[in-house]
């Protein structure tokens, strides 16, 4: 696929890997245009770091996911449409899920309402490994039953429906792509390895939840691949494809891997405050990436040890962006 000649809508620009999704673009020669939640301070997030001769081809909108007219002009005459904007934290969620509702079920109607009438070459939308729940077998294939285990892991399986329902409905050409926990730099303190890694690096101790659930760990640029092949790909329209490593660590393994990699030796302190409630903790994630490495072309090549140290190595430059040690929902 030549992407010179192609122009991207890309929402929820401004993030962790939203960012990194307009860079690789931008890089490829796309024309992007950034869909960000507005805000009073004209904080466009990570966008307004990119290189200068990127931001050419770069058009920022500003708007809220759930104003379908904002939605519908930031859709015009773009061929492909990347959907990642959400809410996603999940202790979020417990205390405004009907902000996270309305984002993440409206807002996603929204964009496809828009597609129905720009009708772009495809849209990818983002979908989470939340929406399995605790696995109920090893390794999480696509037919995997969805449980809602938290506010946001529903809101996300109904805006998963609502693609399937569009693609079957209206023969919207969507297709869902499901990131299994995705890491690395840019990423916020609302997530695990962040927050074990802010406090590694600056903390007698390291405060955390429970150790015992396991993780499936993707490094952000390999996710940001899994994007753009399913963006790239013939025949995927009305899939769901898991995008994950195909195994699992537990965050305990993880605390032990990152101390070892920055050279300390910290107690962790179960922080109760921290914990999921029993019945919504995830305990398990480990994906089958079959489908991707059929359908897309996609094997993740960052290995874990690698994608902590380049993780580790972003925030010890950049930890004026954290409030270390405090928990964020």
């Amino acid at each position: 696929m030549n992407w010179n000649s192609v122009s991207v809508l890309v929402t929820g620009a401004g993030g962790f890997i939203g960012s990194t999704l307009v860079e690789a673009l931008l890089q490829r020669g796309a024309r992007v245009r950034a869909f960000v939640r507005y805000n009073s301070r004209g904080d466009v997030g990570f966008l307004g770091e990119l290189a200068a001769e990127l931001r050419p081809s770069l058009e920022i909108v500003a708007g809220d996911l759930r104003d379908a007219s904002a939605v519908l002009r930031a859709t015009g005459d773009v061929d492909t449409i990347m959907h990642l904007g959400a809410l996603i934290a999940i202790p979020y969620s417990y205390v405004h899920p009907r902000e996270v509702v309305e984002t993440n079920v409206t807002g996603t109607l929204n964009v496809l309402e828009a597609a129905r009438r720009t009708k772009p070459r495809r849209v990818v939308h983002t979908s989470t490994s939340e929406v399995y729940g605790t696995a109920r077998y090893v390794p999480i294939d696509e037919k995997h039953p969805v449980q809602g285990q938290s506010p946001y892991s529903a809101s996300k399986i109904a805006a998963d429906k609502i693609v399937e329902s569009y693609y079957r409905a209206f023969d919207v050409p969507a297709v869902t792509v499901r990131p299994f926990n995705t890491y690395g730099p840019r990423q916020s303190a609302r997530a695990v390895i962040p927050t074990i890694i802010t406090q590694a690096l600056t903390r007698p101790e390291i405060r955390l939840g429970s150790l015992t659930p396991t993780r499936d760990l993707t490094y952000v640029d390999d996710t940001v691949k899994g994007f753009i092949r399913a963006a790239e790909a013939e025949n995927v329209s009305g899939c769901e494809i898991n995008l994950g490593i195909n195994d699992e660590v537990s965050i305990g393994e993880l605390v032990a891997e990152i101390l070892r990699i920055t050279g300390r030796s910290v107690p962790v302190v179960v922080d109760e405050a921290r914990v999921r409630p029993a019945k919504s903790e995830v305990e398990r994630l480990h994906s089958d990436n079959t489908l991707a490495r059929e359908l897309l072309g996609w094997t993740p090549a960052v290995p874990l040890s690698e994608g902590l140290g380049r993780t580790i190595d972003w925030i010890r430059e950049n930890m004026h962006r954290y409030r270390v040690g405090e928990y964020q929902v």
